[in-house]
């Protein structure tokens, strides 16, 4: 909440000194992995233009996920806000509900003017049959790895940084509207469904600022990337991967 919602104005940010880095190393730790996720995407981009065959290609999100598991373990004993586990059966049930809705509005908010690009997808099909264990890696990186890294990036991180450069030290609860906006808004248009994004970005905030636990974002983007990746399987919408 805000000070105009409640009336309780949030602590001041500690000052820092004028020659202090933009980013500390508690930031840098949460930063690298949703960056080494860019980055293979970016090379994706670039070997695909560059004539790479797309049956190589779909062996890059292996390793992208691969890479992207390395860098939360090793920096895993930095990430204080998944300890301990907190969320409560309300707050959990609460969580699911909103994976599922937000899952629904994600294939439905799907007109050409809410979409940027064309993207091409995640194709898993060989001469007509899908490769099953490409699909499993798919499935178990969106559902587990993720989530993870990106509500550690979106959430815990750059939500707080917006308000105060010693993001650690911010409450969910403490969290403005400009902390808000600015976020749901640059997720949201991180994906090439950039409406749904937007949609999904609000969900997640309001349940990290309302249960004050990353948790519960983490188990509601997960909820949606997992049943997603089982609805694609079933229709065949690869373009949604």
């Amino acid at each position: 909440m805000t000070e105009h919602e409640d009336g309780i104005a949030p602590p001041a940010a500690a000052a820092l000194p004028a020659d202090a880095p933009m980013f500390n190393r508690a930031a840098w730790a949460r930063i690298l992995p949703f960056a080494a996720y860019l980055f293979f995407i970016v090379a994706g981009d670039v070997l695909e233009r560059l004539g790479v065959a797309p049956s190589i290609l779909l062996w890059l999100y292996p390793l992208k996920i691969a890479a992207v598991a390395l860098l939360l373990a090793l920096f895993w004993r930095q990430y204080h806000e998944l300890r301990p586990f907190r969320l409560s059966a309300t707050q959990a049930l609460t969580a699911l509900a909103t994976g599922v809705v937000v899952l629904v509005l994600w294939v439905s908010l799907n007109a050409d003017w809410m979409i940027i690009g064309s993207p091409s997808g995640f194709d898993p099909q060989r001469q007509g049959r899908i490769d099953w264990l490409l699909v499993s890696i798919r499935i178990f990186g969106a559902a587990l790895v993720v989530p993870l890294m990106e509500e550690l990036f979106w959430r815990s991180f750059l939500m707080r940084w917006i308000a105060a450069p010693d993001f650690e030290s911010v409450e969910p609860s403490q969290l403005g509207f400009k902390s808000f906006i600015i976020t749901v808004l640059l997720f949201g248009f991180e994906h090439n469904l950039w409406l749904a994004g937007i949609v999904a970005g609000a969900a997640y905030s309001l349940l990290y600022m309302r249960h004050r636990t990353l948790w519960s974002p983490i188990l509601a983007h997960a909820v949606t990337n997992g049943l997603l990746g089982l609805w694609v399987v079933r229709t065949g919408n690869w373009s949604y991967w």
